[in-house]
């Protein structure tokens, strides 16, 4: 394990309960498929997977998102740091929520991270980190028009059952396809190597025309 290996911490923002979430250094140098790093609170957990490619799979808490997010990345890929930290932003806010790199660099880079979601707080009359979960499953369930969704639903299936959907697994079997409507739009990922598309989708038209589609690419 290099010197380097020994000083590298992976840290997150719990987004339950805001506290910042560091492992043990050197993490990456585990042995072990699957490493959690768990909030104290036991409202989140961030999840490790080292796959059979060397790749690893992380499913990142979102600060603001419902669910996780996931990514998949050499390991390599952390070395490449921007002010000693790599980071991984939410894609839909830009918001950063995962940091690698030395301890002091990551804890920077969380106050920093703490400064935009403040910022983005304010803009949006919150008070405090709870408001941002407070309406999870009311605006879930008005973004998810069923007539919408089922439409979604039936096209994605029929693309994937013709094997006309592509990502970036090696092996097109084991994909998993999700989707989720939000914002005039959907988005379509894979569960497995977390490669995903937003496309425009407001209402039932552009819906249908969602269903004339004859391919589907996600990156």
């Amino acid at each position: 394990m290099t010197s380097t290996e020994k000083d590298t911490i992976i840290a997150y923002r719990c987004p339950r309960c805001g506290a910042g979430v560091l492992s043990v250094p050197g993490i990456f140098s585990l042995t072990g498929d699957l490493l959690k790093l768990k909030c104290a609170c036991g409202e989140s957990e961030l999840n490790i997977e080292r796959q059979s490619d060397g790749k690893l799979r992380l499913a990142v808490p979102c600060i603001v998102c419902a669910k996780p997010h996931v990514f998949v990345l050499a390991q390599n890929s952390f070395s490449r740091r921007t002010g000693g930290v790599f980071r991984l932003p939410c894609p839909y806010t830009g918001l950063d929520l995962c940091f690698v790199g030395g301890k002091d660099a990551v804890q920077d880079a969380i106050q920093e991270a703490d400064d935009d979601l403040l910022a983005l707080m304010r803009e949006a009359g919150l008070e405090d980190i709870e408001q941002l979960h407070a309406g999870d499953e009311m605006l879930e369930a008005r973004e998810q028009d069923p007539q919408v969704a089922d439409i979604v639903r039936y096209a994605l299936r029929e693309l994937d059952d013709e094997g006309k959907i592509t990502c970036n697994c090696q092996n097109n079997a084991i994909a998993d396809y999700k989707f989720r409507l939000h914002d005039g739009e959907v988005t379509v990922w894979c569960e497995e190597c977390g490669a995903s598309v937003t496309l425009p989708l407001a209402g039932v038209t552009m819906a249908e025309d969602f269903l004339q589609r004859d391919s589907l690419e996600l990156s």
